[in-house]
């Protein structure tokens, strides 16, 4: 078991990490870890993430007030974020905040990543929504993240960035290098014609592949209540488990529905559509099947980014 002055240096590691990968510029960024339910170490607010030392790593309670910070270090200007985190789920151990180039162009553009493209983003993540926006440092992010904490390990942040977490530091790490590699596919894809999409019969077989592997955190695959007793789940039975007697899920996904050009994808976050950009995005998750929803990003929207 790793002791306090080793998790910080795994803290300043990861943030060199973080910094020589793109997926912060400057100050930005921010990571947590839980030490027990009333210390956390938590990055300071103000300094590169690439050039951290062990002294810079603060301490703060359950609330986020400091218990510990070398002169001059002021905890994470966000660590509200990360304490709804902790708060919401007591299975996570870590919380990583970064602003990954391609994840957070799907963020600004209020598109969330829920195309089916390759097995490893489905058994990952399943699939990442966007929580609405709110003002950096205030409660409204914790707010808006909350929304989404009991159903997905990743979230991106609408005109902000990506955040996730769960049951260790690299493990938090490693999901959003997944995100981030799952945005750039998607969008790579998106130039020469757009991604041919796993089916639903193969999405569900990936599905249970992860139930058998017993990963950690939460996941779509994991949250239906016919795939939990065994039954084909909601993502291929459309929603149908509610006619059986069990209460139909409604995770964000499950409320995704088209609306005109100034209307929402449901609690995905508006957008303005462009009358000329259109594409299919498959909805995978809980309590949908075969269905999906036009966001309208054709040639033209690459013009527009």
């Amino acid at each position: 078991m790793q002791n306090e002055y080793e998790i910080k240096k795994e803290m300043c590691e990861i943030g060199r990490r973080v910094y020589n990968r793109g997926m912060v510029a400057a100050n930005d960024g921010n990571f947590s870890v839980k030490l027990n339910d009333n210390e956390f170490l938590c990055t300071p607010t103000g300094v590169s993430k690439g050039f951290m030392t062990p002294d810079y790593i603060c301490k703060v309670d359950a609330e986020g007030n400091v218990l510990q910070a070398n002169k001059g270090f002021r905890p994470s200007s966000e660590i509200k974020m990360h304490m709804r985190v902790y708060k919401e789920r007591p299975d996570v151990k870590s919380v990583v905040h970064a602003h990954p180039l391609y994840a957070t162009t799907f963020a600004i553009a209020g598109i969330p990543l829920t195309q089916p493209i390759m097995p490893e983003a489905v058994i990952a993540l399943g699939c990442v929504p966007i929580a609405k926006y709110g003002t950096p440092s205030t409660v409204e992010i914790p707010d808006a993240v909350s929304e989404h904490l009991q159903y997905f390990d990743a979230v991106l942040l609408e005109n902000h960035g990506a955040l996730t977490y769960s049951d260790s530091l690299l493990n938090a790490y490693h999901k959003m290098e997944s995100v981030e590699f799952y945005a750039r596919l998607l969008w790579q894809t998106m130039q020469i014609g757009g991604p041919q999409e796993l089916n639903k019969e193969q999405v569900e077989k990936l599905y249970e592949i992860r139930r058998q592997m017993g990963l950690p955190g939460k996941h779509p695959a994991n949250l239906c209540p016919n795939a939990i007793a065994g039954k084909p789940s909601c993502h291929s039975c459309g929603g149908g488990c509610a006619a059986s007697g069990a209460e139909a899920p409604t995770a964000d996904a499950d409320r995704i529905h088209h609306k005109e050009s100034h209307g929402s994808v449901g609690n995905v976050s508006p957008r303005k559509e462009n009358e000329h950009e259109r594409s299919e995005v498959f909805i995978f998750t809980r309590g949908l099947s075969e269905k999906s929803v036009s966001m309208r990003m054709h040639a033209s929207y690459a013009e527009h980014m």
